[in-house]
């Protein structure tokens, strides 16, 4: 709890909206080397048609090191884009803390 609380009180000094806001906390509760959909953090924040702007929210994310929205992914296992660094990087980082990606035409992550 005391790093939620640390993390909520971090985003208070950037310019998001409350939406912004509770899709990066809600990500930032995803733990190491496990990941969630656009659409699994739209539905955990009440907001289950919202996933696209999830994704938009992401793509602001201020604190890329402490939330790590490089472990949402798309629903039907597709990697999707990652503002800091692309796709391959997003890869990379999935790889690193386990997570198995396939490597495909498609970049599919299969989730463990």
């Amino acid at each position: 709890m005391k790093k939620i609380d640390s993390l909520s009180k971090k985003l208070e000094q950037y310019a998001l909206t409350k939406f912004q806001r509770a899709v990066l906390m809600e990500v930032a509760k995803i733990p190491r080397g496990k990941v969630m959909s656009y659409k699994q953090i739209a539905q955990a924040i009440g907001r289950p048609n919202a996933y696209r702007a999830v994704g938009n929210a992401l793509k602001k994310n201020p604190l890329p090191v402490l939330i790590p929205c490089h472990r949402v992914i798309r629903a039907n296992g597709e990697v999707g884009g990652y503002a800091f660094g692309g796709k391959s990087e997003k890869i990379r980082l999935l790889e690193r803390e386990g997570s198995i990606v396939q490597k495909s035409m498609r970049s599919d992550i299969m989730r463990i």
